[in-house]
């Protein structure tokens, strides 16, 4: 064995295989769009708390994957001990809204596809995502749906405040009704035609309606 033998090793050989250059420009494309994917997060967040550090995830996620890749790509040997080790690993937070999952598997695939070499497909996949992301998620439903919490003391009294409700919303739709002894409880769906509210002010002077009240409904719902 020379002296040459004993320093030799595949790990020092391994060194070498990806380009100095290659490394630099895909990590820096990969911060570029993990950029965008955060502007674009920023800018379409319709959740009630704002996490800006999911938003950097987004962007150390899209270049953690982009030195995964490289590594991938650089060793089939490599590439198979990395799957065996990344199998064991295990996520256990929550998302707690869908579209962050839609989020995550952007940045993921801009690592991997700019680690692949392929720059122009992720760069306009990347802006015809975020285009779509910012048309349909920002878009705004014309008449928005509200609920309204009616505590009637009868059915007589119930019956008049539906009909009043009626004429004065264009759509209501009843969600759930409480009954119990001398109160009744209404959650009603409703699609008003302006945002002009007076109408809850004439709904609570109804006799037997003890209280009416208007709450804005943001979840899900068929149009």
């Amino acid at each position: 064995m020379t002296f040459n033998d004993i320093f030799k090793s595949s790990f020092l050989e391994n060194v070498s295989s990806i380009s100095l250059l290659d490394m630099t420009l895909a990590l820096v494309m990969a911060f570029g769009l993990g950029v965008f994917i955060f502007f674009v997060y920023k800018k379409t967040f319709t959740g009630v708390m704002y996490s800006s550090s999911f938003g950097v995830t987004l962007i150390a996620m899209a270049m953690i994957t982009t030195v995964v890749i490289l590594a991938v790509t650089s060793n089939v040997v490599l590439s198979l001990g990395m799957v065996g080790a990344l199998s064991i690993v295990r996520f256990r937070t929550a998302v707690k809204e869908p579209l962050d999952i839609a989020f995550l598997f952007w940045a993921i695939t801009v690592g991997i596809t700019l680690a692949a070499g392929m720059i122009v497909l992720a760069v306009a996949g990347s802006v015809l995502i975020g285009v779509t992301l910012l048309l349909f998620v920002n878009k705004k439903s014309y008449r928005n749906p509200y609920i309204v919490v009616l505590n009637c003391c009868d059915y007589e009294s119930e019956r008049r405040a539906e009909a009043f409700l009626g004429q004065q919303v264009q759509r209501c739709v009843i969600k759930s009704k409480s009954v119990q002894r001398g109160a009744i409880e209404l959650n009603i769906e409703i699609r008003m035609r302006d945002q002009n509210t007076d109408f809850i002010n004439g709904l609570s002077e109804i006799n037997g309606v003890n209280s009416a009240v208007l709450v804005s409904y943001n979840g899900e719902y068929m149009g």
